[in-house]
């Protein structure tokens, strides 16, 4: 268990009681929660600015699966890809629609644009990259 190391910091009345707001619609247990993961947000997207860090993300993707060869299109993308696919889900959401999730480690900027080649597919409907890292305690 990490040490945990108190600190001050002065905010003006309607900056805490906004964070307090904060504090209680989002439902943490306390500010120093809250302030912790506000951190470590800042910290991940950090990590990703520049391109160059080794980070993690998940890209959520829902199209047609009768688009022509767009299922051999997105299993090519990925067999080429510059990035590790560390696990990919795919679950049939009706006749016409599947949702995949691919689960990535390697560079930001091999990431970012491994997402960009399947979001520009023709028969992609939606698809969003959450960026992640492996966060500081």
């Amino acid at each position: 268990m990490d040490k945990i190391i108190r600190f001050t910091i002065s905010l003006s009345e309607p900056l805490l009681d906004e964070l307090d707001k904060k504090v209680a619609e989002q439902g943490y247990v306390s500010r120093s929660e809250f302030i912790r993961d506000l951190i470590r947000e800042k910290m991940i997207k950090d990590e990703w600015e520049g391109g160059y860090n080794e980070v993690i993300g998940v890209l959520t993707i829902l199209y047609t699966h009768h688009q022509n060869d767009l299922v051999q299109k997105i299993t090519d993308i990925q067999h080429d890809a510059n990035v590790h696919i560390m696990c990919n889900t795919h679950v049939h959401v009706n006749h016409e629609n599947c949702l995949e999730t691919i689960m990535l480690k390697g560079m930001a900027d091999d990431i970012v644009n491994f997402s960009q080649r399947i979001s520009g597919l023709k028969g992609v409907k939606f698809a969003k990259l959450v960026k992640a890292a492996i966060p500081v305690s």
